[in-house]
Formats: C-alpha cells, structure tokens, sequence
C-alpha cells in the first residue's frame, strides 16, 4: 500500500472509530478525541476538528497536525488544545501506539472517582488486570508539562484510567485502540452495577486472574478478535450510514 493509500485508509478507519463512539453512546459533545500517527519521518497525526460532533466527523474533516500543535497543509479547522495535550505525549513517547482514544463516558467517569479503581470482579475485567495505568488528576491538561507525567503513568500499558477525569486506550491500530476502550468501558460498566446491589463482591483468586488476563493477550486470540469486531463494525457502519467515509 503506498503512503497515500496508507492515509487515506487510516482516514476512514478513524472517521469510522468517531462514529462508532457515538453510536455506542461514549460521546462529550464536542469534547472527545480519538488520533492516529501518520507514517513519515516527522510525526504527525490525525485527529478530529474541534467543534465538531463526532457523527459529523468524516476522512476528509479530520485535521493534521504535527507533535508542535502545528497543522499539516492548508487547513482553517482548531483542535481541541487538552486533546492535543493528551495525544501529541503519547504518540511522542510511545511509539507502538499508533492510536490514541480518550473518552469521558459515564461508566468510566464514575470508576475514575472510585480509590480502589477498576476491580477482577468479572472476566472482562480481568483483562486489565495489572495492565492498567492510573493518572492522577492535575486539572484540564492545558499545560504541555503534564506530558512527561502523563507518559509515565501510562507506562507500558495499552490502557489509562485518568483519575477523577476518563478513560485512555492505546493500539497499534484504530481497530486494536477501539476494541480497548470498548471492553474498558464495559468493564466499568460492570463495576458500576455489581456495586448498586450493595452486596460484597466475589474476588477471583491473583492467580486466577493473572492467568484469564494473558489467554485474552494471546496474540493469536487477541488479534483475531480484534480483527473480526473491526470488520463487523465497518459492516454496521456502511450499513447505517457510510458518510464517514467521505
């Protein structure tokens, strides 16, 4: 695939990842983002124009910007400046994350808050089991010297929990980013029911869950997973409503 197909196809995928959160209901009105590294020698990514809702966002609205804040080509469309903030350290510092999505669900805002955090309680969960970072709150991340602390505390990890704040899931790829913030969400999901029945919660075993965390990072389970959810998804889009991809 040349570099043109190549931004062209990662255009599409992650115009599709927007419309996707809407449909599942993860969108903060103009206040998400979701960015893809573009291949090239100088860093740059792609990420959604600021003031648009994310059923608005399609291949060709999707601005380009470099790890400076500065757009790539002749735009006239901003970005979300704590987006960039959030993103630019990420894709600088880690560089098997090519995508990078950041949501404020409700499920996710609501564990954010909670002192112990995400819990083993279910086999979703436990996919993050000792594979979560946690960031701890420091205001609206305006200043780009939160990046370095931002990078550390997600660590090596392809998941975040920002405390008192959202969630932040990392891939090599839009589909593999996708599918970490959707079951990350679940998972909190999750959570947050098992605790209104106001019973005690059942704690499988560390070993029990240590292991169910590495069967789900099996890389042959892991990535045919998550390229059969990516493909049914793109399905269900182009069913609905296949503007994304213009």
């Amino acid at each position: 695939m040349g570099h043109q197909d190549t931004r062209a196809a990662l255009r599409t995928d992650l115009a599709a990842a927007y419309r996707l959160l809407d449909y599942y209901g993860w969108s903060d009105q103009i206040f998400t983002h979701l960015s893809v590294r573009v291949p090239g020698d100088e860093p740059t990514f792609l990420i959604n124009a600021y003031g648009l809702l994310p059923e608005e966002v399609s291949a060709s609205n999707l601005v380009e910007i470099d790890a400076y804040g500065n757009k790539v080509g002749e735009v006239d469309s901003e970005v979300n400046p704590a987006g960039f903030t959030i993103h630019s350290a990420i894709h600088l510092h880690r560089h098997d994350a090519a995508c990078v999505m950041h949501t404020h669900t409700m499920a996710g805002m609501a564990v954010s808050a909670l002192e112990e955090g995400l819990l083993p309680i279910n086999q979703t969960n436990m996919a993050f089991y000792q594979r979560l970072g946690y960031y701890d709150y420091e205001g609206i991340p305006l200043d780009l010297s939160v990046r370095q602390r931002i990078v550390e505390a997600l660590g090596s990890h392809q998941a975040m929990i920002l405390r008192n704040h959202g969630l932040l899931t990392v891939g090599r790829s839009i589909p593999e980013a996708f599918f970490y913030m959707y079951y990350l969400n679940q998972a909190c999901e999750i959570q947050l029911e098992a605790m209104k029945s106001g019973r005690p919660l059942v704690l499988p075993s560390n070993d029990a869950c240590e292991f169910t965390a590495r069967q789900f990072e099996h890389p042959d389970y892991h990535q045919e997973g998550v390229d059969l959810v990516w493909k049914a998804l793109r399905r269900k889009l182009d069913r609905m409503d296949p503007s994304y991809r213009q």
